[in-house]
This record gives structure tokens, C-alpha cells and sequence, in this order.
């Protein structure tokens, strides 16, 4: 077991020793949080920015994540990333405020300038090098060796459209750490999506109780009613019915006609849509409002009469925005050869809600055991030429702004909540579901991994198994 230090590894505070059950202390003891900071948070690949934040040689943005800021840089030789701290005295070269404050992300180039200390001056070009210490005189020569002046790398790699960074230089790749479900996206384009928007909130919550609440659908009927309400069968079918033991969505109600049904489709597309934009797109659903009637030649069963028309649907929005000049993939054919869960997570702090082609996007960072910094973007493709300019900066509000589309401010409704009642006594466990919040627990466990100190291979192995686990079971992760 992970909690013990036999083997070589850790010990691991409130380990897991029933995959059905979670020790609650682990979203609040500032123990455990410090045991993240130490073995989980400096291993693992983050999503540090969008690509089209650096669209030019010399662009540069700051990605600030448990009290360490990196500077992500498009360099004449590809992106590159530094950590931000000069070789002096430790003094932030670039941006440098605190994630969660009032200040926007740094941002800036410095193809002409470079990068220069606010403190005394010392410079650097986008590749790290150093091109002034002020005063050269005054510092003995071993204080001047180029490994001691030039800015410290970050690795740095780019996939699915955004630049993501790692403090350790021995763990595996972005490819081999997502593992199968990065080729799946990739069949989607996910690397041709664009930012329209970027919202983003400071919640009374620890990270992992954020992360959480989107792992599986069990919580629409309650959280999310108007999306029960638009379909109820097909939710029921999935939580509700016992009868029904594979899980396999009715996206038919026997009892409406064909009409009824496609008309209660759109109104689902629609919900999920509002505000949303990425998720499922207003133009997407746009599409699917045109085909409302086209019912001529669907079969007399409703269940494959509804298959069929969301098929038609899917064409429809493929061919009609590739016709636009979008560079959207056949989806017909990726939903066979790649298919793609509802929530496809990227450990630790980063997934994405796929529909047709579109998709929206949420990071979450930790600000402390109880509090985060949870951002959201709505992703879509755009015709060449006509990319809108690089959303550089979430527009920020308080948690409960009635401005969040709808789906989110349900959820954000019960994260701080949540928090508050793992206090209570007498509450010790979250009790799961080993059906359909089987990843909360493979998470937690990955995270125990990271945490005793598991092998980086294997750590990889485990996370694969993250791919297409939304609403999934539990794992065995093999360590």
C-alpha cells in the first residue's frame, strides 16, 4: 500500500486504503496540500497558455501556478519557457503578480528589448541569454559563468493547440503522460481551435472538490434540472434505471412521437449550448434547429430514428462549417474511429466538454487547500483569416456572478458549499459509486502516486486509463 514507506516509497497522509472511499482531510489538511506542493505539482505537464497567445517571434505570457511563475516565449527556434526569477537576486523578470489578484496576465514581446530585471537592470534575449549585468566589474568571474547568468529553462512542449510545461526534465512526454485519448483529440483538430472567450473565478475551494464535480453526469438530475427536465429519459436510463445495468443511454421517449423527440434533442443542444458557446456551439445548434423536420425516410423505431437523425445532424455541421472555411474534421468518421467522452480530462488540472466540434475548456489551479483559481474558454474553429484576435486574459468575477453561463454558476453553486460540509463531524469519507465515480478515486490514487513517489512509467501507465474515464469505474492503476 501507498501509505506505508516500504519499497522505497513515501508515506502518503490520509492514503486511500478503500478505492471507495476518500479521506476528506485530503481537500483541506494544509499536510497533505504541502505534499502536493512537494511531489505532485512539480512532475506533471500544465497547461501554461494557448498557442495563439504567441502568435509572433518574441511574444511572451506568464503562467504563475503554486507560488512558481514561467515565462512561455515563441522563440525564432520554436516556444521555449523560463523560470522567472533573474540570476541576481531572485526578482521576477517579467510579470510577477500572484495568480488570483486583480491584475491580468502578463503578457508582452520582448523581440526588441529583451527581457530586463526591474531591480538592477540585468538582461536577457528570448532565448534565455544573458546581454547585461550592469556593472560587470563588481562580481568576481565564477559569478559570471554563463550557467550562472542565463536564465534557467523550463521543458516545454506543444500539443492540442496550447504550450504545456513541466519542472521535471526525466518525466515522460505530453504524449506518453494522456497516453491514447491525445491521438483521439488530435482526429478531432483539437490543435485548430481557437479561444473566443475566457472566464475566470477565484472559488472557496480546494482544487480537487473543483476538479471533481464534473468526473461524471450522476449530479445533472439535481444540479442541472433544466438539462433533466429537456431529457429526462435519457439521464434516467443512465443513473436512474436498475433494469438498465450496461448504462446505454434512451435517447428515444417511446411514449412521444418522432417530432416530440427531436424537438426535446434540440432543446437539450440548447441548454447546453446557453452561454456556453464552446461546448456545443449557437451555430452548431443552428444547424440541428434546420433540420427539425427533416424526418422523411427515418425508421419507425424511435431509438434508431433518433440515431439516425443525429447523424444527419452531425454531417450537417460538419460539411455546412467546413464549406465556411473552417478545418473541422470529417465527424461522422471521428466519432467511429476516434470517439471522445463527454469530459476528457488531462491530468491533473485541465479538460475539455467535446460535442460536435466545438469544445469548451476549463484549468484549475490551487491558491491554497481551500481555495482555487478556475478558468473556463469556449474553443472553436474560425476560417483562415479570420481568427479573432488571441484572448490574452480571463475576464475575472466573483463566483456567484449571475454573468457565468448557466451550467457553470449550477456548479459553482455547490463546489464552495461542498468545501464547507467536509468540516462536519462525523464526515469522514467520500463514499463513491465504483460505477460512475470510479475516476475520482483513479485520480486521487494517481495523485497518492505522485505523492510515495511511484515510478514515472508507471505513474504514466495510470494515467492513460484517465482517457474516456468520465462517468467511469474504478481502475486497477497497477501500483
Amino acid at each position: 500500500m501507498l501509505k506505508s514507506a516500504d519499497g522505497g516509497l513515501r508515506p502518503v497522509p490520509f492514503p486511500i486504503d478503500d478505492p471507495e472511499r476518500i479521506p476528506v482531510k485530503r481537500y483541506f489538511d494544509a499536510d497533505f496540500y504541502q505534499a502536493e506542493l512537494d511531489h505532485l505539482w512539480p512532475h506533471v505537464w500544465q497547461m501554461a497558455c494557448r498557442v495563439e497567445q504567441i502568435p509572433e517571434v518574441g511574444d511572451w505570457i506568464e503562467y504563475e501556478n503554486v507560488g512558481k511563475s514561467v515565462i512561455v516565449v515563441r522563440t525564432a527556434s520554436g516556444v521555449k519557457a523560463f523560470h522567472n526569477a533573474c540570476r541576481h537576486r531572485g526578482v521576477p523578470f517579467a510579470g510577477g503578480s500572484p495568480l488570483g489578484s486583480s491584475h491580468p496576465t502578463a503578457h508582452g514581446n520582448c523581440a526588441k528589448t529583451g527581457f530586463v530585471c526591474p531591480f538592477h537592470g540585468w538582461r536577457w534575449n528570448m532565448d534565455g541569454e544573458n546581454t547585461l549585468v550592469y556593472g560587470k566589474h563588481l562580481f568576481t568571474e565564477r559569478q559570471l559563468q554563463d550557467d550562472d547568468i542565463n536564465l534557467i529553462p523550463c521543458r516545454a512542449e506543444v500539443w492540442g493547440g496550447c504550450v504545456w510545461i513541466n519542472h521535471d526534465e526525466d518525466a515522460p512526454s505530453v504524449r506518453e503522460s494522456f497516453g491514447p485519448v491525445a491521438d483521439r483529440l488530435d482526429a478531432h483538430h483539437i490543435g485548430q481551435l481557437r479561444a473566443e472567450w475566457c472566464y475566470g473565478a477565484v472559488l472557496p475551494a480546494n482544487w480537487k472538490i473543483a476538479m471533481e464535480a464534473f468526473m461524471e453526469g450522476y449530479h445533472v438530475m439535481q444540479t442541472h434540472p433544466q438539462l433533466q427536465h429537456a431529457a429526462p429519459q435519457m439521464y434516467d436510463s443512465m443513473y436512474a434505471w436498475a433494469h438498465n445495468p450496461e448504462r446505454i443511454p434512451m435517447i428515444a421517449d417511446p411514449d412521444q412521437s418522432i417530432e416530440q423527440n427531436i424537438d426535446a434533442t434540440i432543446r437539450n443542444m440548447e441548454l447546453l449550448s446557453e452561454g456556453m458557446a464552446g461546448m456545443i456551439h449557437e451555430k452548431e445548434v443552428d444547424i440541428a434547429r434546420s433540420l427539425r423536420r427533416a424526418t422523411e425516410g427515418l425508421p419507425e423505431d424511435k431509438g434508431q430514428a433518433m440515431m439516425m437523425w443525429l447523424g444527419m445532424v452531425m454531417h450537417q455541421v460538419g460539411a455546412q462549417l467546413k464549406a465556411r472555411g473552417e478545418p473541422v474534421p470529417d465527424l461522422c468518421a471521428v466519432a467511429q474511429s476516434d470517439p471522445v467522452n463527454a469530459v476528457e480530462f488531462l491530468f491533473p488540472h485541465y479538460f475539455l466538454l467535446p460535442y460536435f466540434s466545438s469544445m469548451s475548456a476549463y484549468r484549475i489551479r490551487p491558491l491554497g487547500p481551500e481555495s482555487c483559481f478556475f478558468e473556463i474558454w469556449s474553443l472553436t474553429f474560425f476560417p483562415e483569416g479570420e481568427e479573432p484576435e488571441p484572448v490574452m486574459e480571463p475576464i475575472v468575477l466573483p463566483y456567484d456572478s449571475p454573468d457565468f453561463p448557466p451550467i457553470p454558476r449550477q456548479d459553482y453553486s455547490n463546489i464552495p458549499l461542498q468545501q464547507k460540509g467536509l468540516h462536519a463531524s462525523g464526515f469522514e469519507f467520500m463514499r463513491l459509486s465504483s460505477r460512475v465515480e470510479g475516476m475520482i478515486s483513479n485520480y486521487q490514487r494517481i495523485i497518492d502516486g505522485y505523492i510515495a513517489g511511484v515510478p514515472q512509467d508507471k505513474l504514466a501507465s495510470a494515467t492513460n486509463l484517465l482517457g474516456g474515464n468520465f462517468d467511469g469505474k474504478i481502475e486497477d492503476l497497477g501500483f
